[in-house]
């Protein structure tokens, strides 16, 4: 059985709130007038529970109920630690 939750992948790009980061989303597109690949890039807000999460850090996240203005997507796991 297939969820219809959406789950994205990226890099935190801030982690200065209270259990929340900014995770920066980069997805690859093919331009319809030139042909060209061109990377086009999202910013979420997602909910950190634990505070786990540093700025560079991969993370997964799902989409989930509003919890604030902003925030509609929470931290599933952390893919790979910044070096």
């Amino acid at each position: 059985m297939k969820s219809n939750v959406k789950r994205r992948e990226g890099v935190v790009v801030s982690s200065k709130m209270e259990k929340t980061v900014v995770v920066n989303v980069d997805h690859l597109i093919k331009d319809r007038l030139t042909g060209k690949i061109v990377r086009k890039r999202k910013k979420f807000y997602a909910h950190d529970e634990n505070l786990q999460c540093d700025v560079g850090d991969y993370v997964l996240i799902e989409e989930t109920r509003p919890l604030s203005r902003l925030k509609r997507w929470r931290v599933v796991e952390i893919l790979r630690k910044k070096a």
